[in-house]
């Protein structure tokens, strides 16, 4: 057999498992993997460095399939070069409950999947933040255990998202050589061909944000490793624009929309099996052909072997920081170093705004926290994530720890996830909570990955005062917390702050978002600071004494208001007790005895939070009293917003005897 008959053959390999299993599912997208099989082929049997018995080795190159509808080329791809978890009963299963090959790949599902993709664009970002992950580590660690490339498969699609232009101009600015994108130039869109939607250059487009492109036959097992070689000694990231077949090889479907989205059927596979002299049953793979695919993954072995060998003769103190960090192991002494940082804040009990106790939490914790990565998109000065001791990554020296994202939300959350899927890093970013809007399905797949992304999230309500309503978050906060696996910290104080900062840093399976303050707020907690309260995510900060006749629940900013209307209370013989609630999430893990304490009995419940009322029946029911927002915000000094929406310790003080005196 001839290379290139041999090349074919395995191309074909994947097509087949591809179609093969999208028609028993009768779901799936078989144009991609058809299509770019090739493209597949080449990449893996001659440049990726990628162990199958290994598949999470620190130093292997990644493949980010972007275009996450295909995945059963990525899939098809690991079974043939033999990952463990990825057998032939699981291409059989694809889509089915239960099953690792979900519709599109899902991190953590099986070797090989370096990132949950699907959402178009999120792969291309992800990969952005692998790349910058691996130029950063390098610089830490030298390139005898830091060196390798991020490839990423990248459709149409993937290129018409808004955040992928985000991403790419991150790339280009950075210098991101070692990001090399293959563009399945298929010209087909779920609504038939692109040009219905799109008459831009993408060439032109990549170079403009310096990047190295070129456009190749996708098909050609020749051109495309000329370009990938090519690409691999350039001093830019790289777009190859591969121009493909989408549905190759099927008689009547290639090239068009119908071998998008939808089984290419019994009688169109039968045409392909012939067109492309592929006589085998469906999912068998012959033994030769399953054999050279073998044999492509017991090449990497001997270059992760190697690299093993290099890490064992390394410095024992750079292999265990090295070893810690890739573990994601926060360093022995953290946790001891918050502790005495919290006690100097309890004695100097500084009134100052959340987002600047983050910034003195950050000083603390920083020079402890060498994986620490911060940023923020063009906001530095507001959302205080730079500290004193922060150098910036740039295009010539990745030593740095601070990044520039300029004004990308999106591309910045979605980096910063790629960053945490690498290893090696914590990255933590700030912009404002209402541009959370921007970046939350980035950080919804964070989420659903399990990555420990921090995002700063400051002027968290109508207390940021004069930029008025386009910049006031008051629902924000809800649809935060709507997010499974998302801890939304809302700190009431300095002391708050740290914990919350540390909270986030030792929750490695998920990501957090810091809810700050832009106005000044007085220290809540100058004793009992032996534990982090703020862990079981409300706690009661002032009791009543007797028993209570109003529970005053309350977050972030609006604590301070909540003790004003106690102590109001209290002074006219009224039982109060407030409850700071810094988390709803880790409050809902708390058993059942610790909830049913901290919500008490008192017949009168009001909450105070300066957004909408979405999730505090919880802590108050149905019939509670809410003191926040139910409008958007308006233009003013802050003092004066507050007063002019009634979020005040008068409007809780009257609503809290009003209620009483109607129970009566």
């Amino acid at each position: 057999m001839t290379d290139t008959d041999r090349h074919t053959q395995m191309a074909n390999a994947i097509r087949f498992l591809s179609m093969d299993a999208v028609q028993k599912a009768n779901s799936g997208h078989p144009g991609l993997p058809m299509g770019a099989a090739d493209i597949a082929t080449v990449l893996f049997s001659q440049f990726m460095k990628f162990d199958p018995t290994e598949p999470s080795w620190p130093d292997r190159d990644r493949f980010v399939l972007s275009a996450g509808h295909g995945s059963m080329l990525l899939y098809s791809l690991m079974y043939l070069l033999g990952v463990e978890d990825m057998t032939l009963d699981d291409i059989k299963a694809f889509r089915q409950m239960g099953s690792k090959t979900a519709g599109h790949p899902e991190f953590g599902h099986a070797g090989g999947i370096e990132t949950t993709t699907g959402p178009l664009g999120q792969g291309l970002a992800n990969a952005v933040g692998m790349a910058l992950a691996e130029r950063k580590l390098a610089a830490d660690f030298g390139a005898e255990l830091v060196d390798h490339y991020t490839y990423v498969l990248a459709s149409d699609g993937d290129l018409m998202e808004g955040i992928s232009h985000e991403a790419i101009s991150i790339a280009g600015h950075l210098k991101l050589s070692k990001l090399i994108v293959l563009f399945d130039d298929n010209e087909i869109s779920i609504d038939g061909p692109t040009s219905l939607s799109e008459s831009g250059d993408m060439l032109e487009r990549f170079e403009a944000a310096n990047w190295d492109t070129v456009r190749i036959d996708g098909h050609s097992a020749a051109d495309i490793a000329t370009a990938i070689e090519r690409a691999r000694q350039s001093d830019k990231p790289s777009l190859i624009a591969c121009k493909t077949k989408i549905g190759y090889g099927a008689p009547t479907k290639e090239g068009t929309s119908k071998s998008l989205g939808a089984p290419l059927g019994d009688e169109e596979i039968a045409g392909t099996r012939e067109a492309l002299g592929w006589p085998h049953a469906p999912f068998e793979v012959p033994v030769d052909i399953l054999d050279a695919w073998r044999i492509v993954g017991v090449r990497a072995v001997h270059e992760r072997t190697e690299w093993t060998k290099r890490l064992a003769d390394a410095d024992v103190q750079v292999r265990a920081e090295f070893e810690r960090r890739m573990r994601g192991d926060l360093p022995a002494g953290l946790e001891a170093s918050i502790g005495d940082y919290i006690k100097k804040l309890a004695e100097d009990a500084p009134k100052v705004a959340t987002r600047k106790a983050s910034e003195m939490a950050l000083e603390a914790i920083v020079p402890h926290l060498p994986e620490a990565v911060s940023g923020s998109a063009d906001l530095t000065g507001s959302n205080n994530t730079r500290t004193s001791a922060m150098t910036p990554i740039t295009a010539d020296d990745y030593s740095g720890n601070f990044v520039h994202w300029g004004i990308r939300e999106h591309g910045m959350a979605a980096a910063m996830n790629g960053m945490a899927l690498h290893g090696g890093l914590i990255p933590m970013s700030g912009t404002f909570l209402v541009f959370s809007d921007y970046s939350r399905p980035a950080i919804r797949l964070a989420a659903l990955m399990e990555q420990r992304v921090i995002h700063v999230l400051t002027h968290d309500s109508i207390g940021l005062g004069e930029d008025g309503p386009t910049h006031q978050p008051v629902e924000h906060l809800a649809a935060l917390r709507a997010i499974p696996n998302l801890n939304v910290f809302r700190p009431a104080d300095v002391i708050e702050t740290a914990e919350c900062w540390q909270l986030a840093l030792e929750a490695s399976g998920r990501p957090s978002v810091l809810a700050l303050t832009r106005q000044g707020l007085p220290c809540m907690r100058a004793d009992d600071i032996g534990k982090n309260r703020s862990a079981r995510g409300a706690y009661e900060l002032a009791p009543a004494g007797d028993e209570a006749q109003v529970s005053l629940f309350a977050s972030g900013s609006e604590v301070e208001i909540a003790m004003e209307a106690r102590k109001a209370l209290m002074d006219e013989g009224i039982a109060a007790r407030v409850v700071s609630v810094p988390s709803f999430e880790l409050f809902g893990e708390q058993d059942e005895d610790y909830q049913l304490t901290t919500l008490g009995k008192a017949p009168v419940n009001i909450a105070i939070e300066a957004a909408i009322r979405m999730g505090w029946d919880r802590f108050i029911g149905s019939n509670g009293i809410f003191i926040g927002m139910s409008s958007f915000g308006a233009s003013g000094p802050y003092k004066e917003v507050y007063e002019h929406f009634g979020i005040t310790p008068q409007a809780a003080v009257a609503a809290a005897k009003a209620a009483l005196s109607n129970d009566s």
